[in-house]
């Protein structure tokens, strides 16, 4: 009976129940249903990235009533406010580009959805929606109806993670059984133990190890088939090809040993073949998970909040430290950690890092606020509800909005690697092949195969991941967390670094402040601390430090305008702290010191000026970076303290004074339209732009929760003498990946000489394979954690 595929997903089309519409041929109404409405929303490109790319709708009979409740509906969201809902989704059906194309375009389909963003590797759907138009169970019925089924489990839910994929587990358990059992039964065909091995029991026991290869084959190599098939049906070559092939191969040549009497076949092999793959496989995701699992748990951002304890006292408190039924201080400009309960009277946030919305909403005396919202004016205070999710920040931190560059240049070097790898090995298993078959069949057939089992290109794409990933933690145990793994191939490639000065190369930690003017009153006094309560400009907060206690006081129209000062109305009273020029001072406008200028109702009261204390080690520092980068101070200060910094730093230093936020943007840009790959270090709030402009952004932090999403890393204050260090170790990061390169590349060689002369049998090809891929793990597990003890000043720190 002739068949074609279905247009939609693939399937083959009996002729008689063929479904033919807009002159394309479906299985089933329900593909033609999902075409028709792509078709009408002017989808029809899904088609276009991936030939039949879809899968077929199931009917869902109800299965998601559930989501009619509001309180489990509630306890799926990540996010809920007025007009703006998130919720992320596992989706077991993304595969390819068409996916990801066509689960990105869902605003399309619906109204009520704003944005949604695919995360491949986790098969995840990240949906920003409007409540108020659609509800969740709306949502996930779409989803159903296009042939993408959301997997929802509350419990993996409430535990932050999607149920673990056993298939792996099940597959290897079933081809250790096999190979087993084949192993045992063919022991007397090794040791030709004829007076054992009967002429009449013979033929049973080949047939046996025939039967128990089947499941083996069929079932626990069933992904690779799978693999090879859609590599190959989408016109590219991925490494699964030559496994499958090289099964395949076993098989049937096993199988004609057997029908025609010249043997018992390779059946020992083949099992062991699979299961040994299967091992190497469990060991690649187990590891996988494990750094998968540091990464989400254990790199904290060395980011602190400030808690208002039993004493009513301000302390800052890491991060992570925060409990349920804490009381937190939130002030201008900081991103909320945690979800809680508003206790001040009212305030507006800005949530735009969670939704992407630029709109501030808000918040009253008793509303729940979200974790993730940055909050605008005046300080608040909060009760906390849950301690802090450290993942759900790293999502944050990792959320696509934020990237503003390419990173994906390690991995096309390796998918490059591997495209031109596969066909080179198919040609060399052919040419053996046809070497040998005019001097022996026998090892015609083993040289194919042992050609295709040996040179496997694992080892090769796993090189870079690892290295990484390694790299990754280590960086973070020493205080350097940085948002992925790209950003350590962009700060091998720096060659010129600019920092800011106040709060990155000086310390707020240490400080002589003095006063010049009219000494304010006691009650003025407390109007500047309380004003100066709200912001986190790195000067605010050592002059918050400096001044007496005071009663605290409500402040009204709380206004930071940033690079420039403060202000409020306490008490009736305007009070502005800040630049000369912004309180209205001309003749103290050029002054030569860092300096807080004040006036309350427009009266100049004086300054207090401050005597930076530049960080520890900064010379020795400055003078390691300048062998080998350009380094630039930009600054928001006045050149007060050139003299000071040209004494300290190496000469040729470029200092730029007296700039604000746009014009530090715009200097990095000018950088990089010359050619350099600029690094900018700053303290994460004034230089914001600067550090989303720049090739790799750093940002400092002390003890205060500045946090920007927009950088690429943070760093511990108390580790900032070890950039140089970072840069070095971010280097030989590149060279372990190039060397180990070089050793797999050897291994495949190696292995390739002895498969083609037919000295390598497939089941010692077979156990070498995932040999190799441990040895290139622990080769560049080795090397990183090696660089990382030579290249650290402090020893033993890796």
């Amino acid at each position: 009976m002739d068949t074609q595929s279905c247009f939609h997903c693939g399937l083959e089309v009996i002729q008689k129940e063929e479904i033919v519409f807009d002159g394309k041929s479906f299985c089933c109404r329900g593909c033609k249903t999902v075409y028709e409405i792509f078709a009408d929303n002017g989808l029809s490109s899904y088609y276009d990235f991936e030939r039949t790319p879809g899968a077929t709708p199931q009917a869902v009979n109800g299965r998601y009533d559930f989501l009619d409740n509001e309180k489990i509906a509630e306890r799926l969201l990540e996010f809920q406010e007025e007009g703006t809902s998130i919720v992320s989704l596992y989706i077991p059906h993304i595969h390819c580009s068409s996916c990801i194309w066509i689960l990105e375009n869902l605003h399309r389909l619906h109204k009520g959805i704003g944005t949604s963003q695919v995360n491949f590797s986790e098969k995840k759907v990240r949906i920003i929606f409007n409540p108020q138009e659609t509800s969740l169970k709306d949502i996930v019925l779409m989803l159903c109806s296009i042939g993408y089924e959301p997997y929802i489990s509350l419990e993996n839910y409430e535990s932050g993670k999607q149920g673990t994929d056993r298939s792996l587990i099940y597959k290897l358990g079933v081809a250790f059984f096999c190979f087993g059992n084949i192993m045992l039964l063919s022991f007397p065909e090794y040791f030709e133990t004829e007076e054992f091995w009967l002429d009449q029991y013979r033929g049973f026991f080949r047939w046996l190890i025939f039967a128990l290869s089947l499941p083996s084959f069929l079932y626990s190599a069933s992904g690779y088939y799978v693999s090879a098939y859609k590599s190959i049906r989408n016109g590219m070559f991925n490494i699964d090809i030559p496994i499958a092939l090289g099964i395949i191969v076993m098989f049937v040549r096993s199988t004609v040993d057997i029908v025609f009497g010249y043997g018992q076949g390779f059946f020992d092999s083949l099992t062991a073949l699979v299961f040994f793959m299967l091992v190497g496989r469990l060991f690649q995701q187990k590891t996988y998970s494990f750094l998968s699992f540091e990464r989400d748990f254990k790199s904290y951002f060395p980011i602190a909040v400030t808690q208002i304890n039993t004493q009513q006292q301000e302390v800052s408190v890491p991060v992570y430290d925060i409990q349920k039924g804490d009381r937190l201080l939130i002030r201008n400009q900081e991103l909320i950690p945690v979800d809680g309960i508003l206790i001040s009277k009212g305030c507006q946030i800005d949530y735009s890092f969670v939704t992407g919305e630029a709109d501030p909403i808000r918040k009253e005396s008793g509303d729940k606020i979200y974790a993730g919202g940055r909050l605008l004016g005046q300080p608040i205070e909060m009760e906390v509800l849950s301690s802090v999710s450290q993942s759900y920040l790293t999502q944050l931190w990792s959320n696509a909005v934020f990237e503003k560059k390419s990173t994906q240049h390690r991995r096309s070097i390796t998918d490059a690697i591997s495209r031109y790898f596969t066909p080179a090995l198919l040609f060399i298993a052919v040419a053996g092949f046809g070497y040998w078959i005019f001097r022996d069949a026998n090892t015609a057939f083993n040289v194919f195969t042992a050609v295709l089992i040996v040179a496997c290109p694992c080892a090769l794409a796993l090189t870079a991941p690892f290295t990484m990933g390694n790299i990754l933690r280590i960086m973070g145990r020493q205080k350097l967390y940085l948002k992925n793994a790209g950003v350590i191939e962009q700060l091998a490639k720096t060659d010129m670094i600019v920092f800011d000065k106040t709060g990155t190369i000086t310390t707020s930690k240490a400080s002589d402040i003095a006063f010049t003017g009219v000494l304010p009153s006691a009650t003025e006094l407390s109007y500047i601390k309380n004003l100066l309560r709200g912001s986190n400009h790195p000067l605010s907060r050592r002059l918050y430090e400096f001044l007496p206690a005071a009663a605290l006081r409500t402040v009204h129209g709380f206004e930071e305008s940033t690079g420039k000062g403060i202000e409020g109305i306490i008490d009736g009273n305007c009070i502005k702290l800040g630049a000369a020029s912004y309180v209205g001072c001309t003749e103290a406008a050029n002054t030569a010191q860092t300096a807080v200028h004040i006036a309350i109702n427009n009266d100049y009261k004086g300054s207090y000026t401050f005597d930076n204390q530049y960080r520890k080690g900064l010379e020795q520092l400055f003078d390691s970076l300048s062998q080998r980068y350009d380094l630039k101070i930009l600054s928001g200060d006045n050149d007060g303290e050139r003299a000071q910094l040209e004494k300290m730093l190496p000469l040729g230093t470029e200092l730029l004074f007296n700039q604000k936020p746009e014009q530090k943007l715009e200097a990095i840009k000018n950088w990089q339209e010359q050619g350099h790959n600029v690094m900018m270090v700053g303290d994460g709030l004034n230089d914001a732009g600067a550090l989303a402009q720049s090739s790799v952004g750093i940002s400092i932090s002390e003890n205060v929760n500045v946090f920007s999403p927009a950088c690429d890393g943070i760093l511990d204050a108390t580790e900032f003498t070890q950039l140089a260090y970072f840069l070095k170790l971010s280097k030989k990061a590149l060279a372990t990946i190039k060397m180990s390169f070089a050793l797999s590349l050897l291994y495949n060689f190696v292995g390739l000489s002895f498969a083609v002369s037919g000295r390598l049998s497939p089941l010692v090809a077979a156990i070498i394979m995932p040999l190799s891929t441990v040895t290139i793990i622990s080769f560049v597990t080795l090397a990183s954690n090696y660089y990382a003890r030579k290249l650290n000043p402090k020893k033993g720190r890796a």
